[in-house]
């Protein structure tokens, strides 16, 4: 359909993903796209950046440099001077400011089932309720934990914007999406909650009165700051940790919030927010996620302001067509991670997420990951595909096929969690 004169994502996604099945192309030297993809967009009389010739000249804002123009030498520095600097920035220009840390968040386990998925795990089906300023406003979360297994558990958090069938743990098919068996048998528990149930992802006033930004405004004004979307999106997977902490079958220390483009983007700014949260997972989040923005490629911010104005605070329209003058970009929201554990994972044909915006973002971060004395990406060359590359607190990989979140994908998140949290056949020696 059209919007503004202008494709839809939906329908611009599927003139990448028409193209899934052609041969794919792959080279010793790193992942390169597919000519046939390209010729593919060009027929299709495709406007948006999707050669790299085309992406223009930029200068990505130094992490390192302070406002002050003083360059940060230590983690501490960092931490406490420039970390709090790039925070401020995302919240003002982005993604908007959240309410802070609620008065009372409680908790009530609403149903149990000690033999889900053919006995091997326990479901709770958990009511989470939070109280300030006189109001309150509730949503549910789902767990399952592995049984038979001693001690608490790491776990995975995912933020799910798909449908709530597709993430639900009394399904009888198996959905590659969340693929919660395998993760109760990797020995990891199982955490999901709706998007939906928290903000609708959807445009308008209708919209949001059922959800938490109709029951609190937040600090930022109207017209500017004010939160939206995807930052309610990050608050609710705060609110979930909120829980896990609570939870004696849960190692509330290894907490991974995992999300899938529109998810990603809200998983990456819950974990840049939220320390608690060990390890960070984007998939194909693109552009407000891990790509980066100045590069121009695929999505822009004037096509994501134009298709989802619900999810970016007002003050984020100001950048339409001006990526250059914006004060941040999507490298340092990675490097607010730091030196916690950061996973972004890209696909062959999802140009319009920008897949080598993404993994260049990686790299950019990394120097903030090298004040803390962690090995970093250090190449601007993309690995080839179906090859992760790791530096410890780092991964990245880029898959086959097109912009979806597969069990594949999911596999390679848990190796990585199995070496960083020193687990099974891939923990450290």
């Amino acid at each position: 359909m059209w919007r503004g004169g202008r494709l839809s994502a939906a329908a611009i996604l599927s003139a990448c993903f028409a193209v899934s099945l052609l041969p794919t192309v792959a080279t010793a030297a790193g992942w390169e796209p597919d000519p046939a993809a390209l010729t593919v967009l060009a027929a299709r009389g495709t406007s948006w950046i999707y050669h790299e010739k085309d992406v223009p000249r930029y200068t990505l804002p130094d992490p390192l440099a302070r406002a002050d123009r003083q360059r940060i030498t230590t983690a501490r520095e960092w931490e406490q001077t420039r970390r709090p600097e790039i925070l401020e920035l995302f919240r003002q220009q982005v993604y908007g400011r959240a309410p802070a840390k609620p008065e009372k968040v409680g908790f009530e386990i609403f149903e149990k089932d000690p033999a889900a998925i053919a006995g091997r795990a326990t479901l709770k089906r958990v009511r989470i309720t939070v109280t300030d300023q006189g109001k309150t406003f509730s949503f549910p979360l789902a767990l399952l934990t592995p049984n038979g297994v001693a001690g608490p558990v790491p776990a995975f958090v995912l933020i799910n914007h798909r449908k709530a069938s597709r993430a639900d743990p009394t399904r009888k098919k198996v959905d590659p999406f969340w693929p919660a068996e395998d993760l109760i048998q990797r020995g990891y528990a199982a955490v999901v909650f709706q998007a939906d149930d928290v903000d609708l992802d959807k445009p308008g006033d209708a919209a949001r009165v059922h959800g938490v930004r109709a029951v609190w405004d937040g600090p930022g004004k109207a017209g500017e700051d004010r939160w939206a979307t995807l930052s309610a999106w990050a608050w609710g997977a705060s609110r979930v940790m909120d829980y896990l902490q609570t939870d004696p079958a849960i190692d509330a220390a290894k907490v991974a919030v995992v999300g899938h483009s529109r998810g990603g983007k809200a998983s990456l700014w819950a974990g840049a927010q939220d320390e608690r949260f060990a390890l960070i997972i984007s998939n194909e989040s693109g552009h407000g996620g891990a790509s980066l923005s100045r590069r121009r490629f695929g999505e822009t911010v004037a096509a994501i302001n134009q298709g989802y104005p619900y999810w970016f605070c007002a003050n984020y329209t100001r950048f339409n067509g001006r990526e250059d003058e914006l004060p941040v970009d999507q490298h340092e929201l990675i490097a607010l991670i730091a030196p916690r554990a950061v996973y972004v994972a890209s696909a062959d044909y999802d140009f319009w997420s920008d897949q080598r915006g993404e993994f260049l973002a990686l790299v950019a971060a990394s120097p903030v990951y090298a004040l803390y004395g962690f090995p970093t990406l250090q190449s601007v060359a993309m690995p080839p595909l179906e090859t992760p590359v790791i530096r410890d607190r780092m991964a990245y990989h880029i898959r086959r096929g097109m912009h979806d979140m597969l069990a594949g994908d999911w596999s390679l998140f848990m190796d990585f969690a199995d070496q960083l949290w020193s687990r099974g056949k891939y923990a450290k020696p």
